[in-house]
């Protein structure tokens, strides 16, 4: 079964609620997964990807129940992870390290594998670096070599969390062509604080706030909200929920706006915005 279904998940941290009922479903395509920080994105992220079991609900991961042992391993068969943060083997070439994953998982032909290995290379653009050490590597760089291994096998789940973070605009117009390409038979959830990322790419946007889903719906829908609540002045409104000068010097306003306001097109970052409330704005703000 190419879904995957998440049912009034909970987890906590000692007395931190991380995830607090969370449900959602995912089938094939891209879901962008947006939130403020503390959230609970990566939590949710970690539980999906078999590192984490929640404390409560109910997960079914491609028809599989990632608490039982056996099922579990099916998911991880299946399943490509990017965490946000990792740990590498820095004495490793790029090369010997996409390798040495490739063997957990089970990828046993050599010839095989090591053709494998230079294809997730050449999909995030480091075929040049495969004799680099990963101690050498650039931020960015490495960022991608988390996305080579995720790909790796080309899984039916991919797991993505802040993909583009570190990346150059030139090589996040890549990944979007990349991942589009890859997503059409196969289920993608994107984390990611890069709504620009989200209206690209992402078939369906799932909001998640103090732990809860607010809003699952398409990014036309996300847009929607903030319809009749975005506009411009001359001056600092005292009505809006946020505000910014704009290259021009005008304003640019988010919230209730007043008689005769010069009102604009909002984007998806403005439903996200009015969404999320004042206080999580600036927490992201802040991040």
């Amino acid at each position: 079964m190419n879904t995957v279904r998440v049912v009034n998940v909970r987890h906590r941290f000692g007395s931190t609620i991380a995830l607090d009922g969370a449900e959602f479903d995912l089938a094939p395509g891209i879901t962008g997964l947006l939130g403020p920080n503390g959230a609970g994105k990566t939590t949710l992220l970690r539980c999906l990807a078999t590192v984490l079991a929640p404390d409560g609900g109910d997960l079914e991961v491609l028809g599989f129940d990632p608490l039982l042992p056996t099922e579990r391993t099916e998911i991880r068969r299946r399943l490509g992870y990017m965490p946000q943060e990792a740990g590498f083997y820095k004495s490793f070439t790029t090369f010997e390290f996409l390798d040495y994953l490739a063997i957990l998982k089970e990828m046993v032909d050599r010839t095989a594998r090591h053709a494998e290995v230079r294809r997730v290379l050449g999909a995030v653009g480091l075929t040049e670096r495969s004799t680099a050490k990963i101690r050498k590597l650039s931020g960015g760089m490495k960022r991608r070599l988390l996305l080579a291994q995720a790909l790796l096998g080309e899984p039916q789940l991919l797991i993505l969390d802040e993909p583009t973070a570190g990346l150059d605009p030139e090589q996040r117009f890549r990944f979007r062509e990349m991942i589009s390409q890859f997503a059409a038979e196969r289920i993608v959830l994107l984390s990611t604080h890069q709504t620009e990322d989200v209206s690209a790419i992402c078939d369906t946007v799932v909001v998640l706030n103090g732990g809860r889903v607010t809003f699952r719906g398409t990014p036309r829908q996300l847009i929607d909200i903030a319809d009749g609540h975005v506009w411009l002045a001359d001056q600092r409104p005292p009505t809006a929920h946020i505000t910014w000068r704009t290259a021009e010097g005008r304003f640019r306003a988010v919230g209730d706006p007043p008689p005769g306001a010069e009102m604009i097109a909002p984007t998806i970052e403005d439903g996200y915005l009015l969404l999320v409330g004042a206080a999580a704005i600036e927490t992201e703000r802040v991040a």
